[in-house]
């Protein structure tokens, strides 16, 4: 009678790595993906806080300001907590019309090459790099 082997042969640990290796090619770029489009989620967040003290700062002041520091923010221009986004105000010549603006950086503008910048003013109105980059 022969005697069987147990544990694993060097062909079974290879085909194990080989489909270990084709499942984490096949998730992670997904899983980069999924990141940097929930990334966007915080600029969308910050740009509507900003543009609300905008209006407030208005209704005190009327006037809109580009100084991020005067609507109480910690820097000029604001660069949100995750370190991803710089936002920062544009105005018209009479302050009465502002465009907040985020702008991906590191490795946020990396990865997100469609959505580099997204915008808001003092309508409302959104707009970005690219029609997907607000959430609907």
């Amino acid at each position: 009678m022969r005697k069987q082997n147990k544990g694993v042969t060097l062909i079974e640990l290879m085909v194990a790595v080989a489909i270990i290796g084709i499942l984490a090619g096949v998730a992670y770029p997904s899983y980069v993906d999924f990141v940097t489009r929930s990334n966007r989620a915080e600029p969308q967040q910050e740009l509507l806080r900003i543009a609300n003290l905008q209006e407030m700062y208005y209704v005190d002041n009327r006037e809109y300001t580009a100084d991020m520091k005067a609507l109480g923010l910690n820097a000029d221009p604001y660069i949100t907590d995750s370190g991803l986004y710089s936002i920062d105000a544009t105005l018209n010549t009479n302050k009465d019309e502002f465009i907040l603006k985020a702008t991906a950086q590191g490795t946020q503008a990396t990865n997100d090459s469609a959505c580099l910048t997204m915008q808001v003013t003092e309508t409302g109105a959104k707009s970005a790099t690219s029609a997907d980059c607000w959430e609907k």
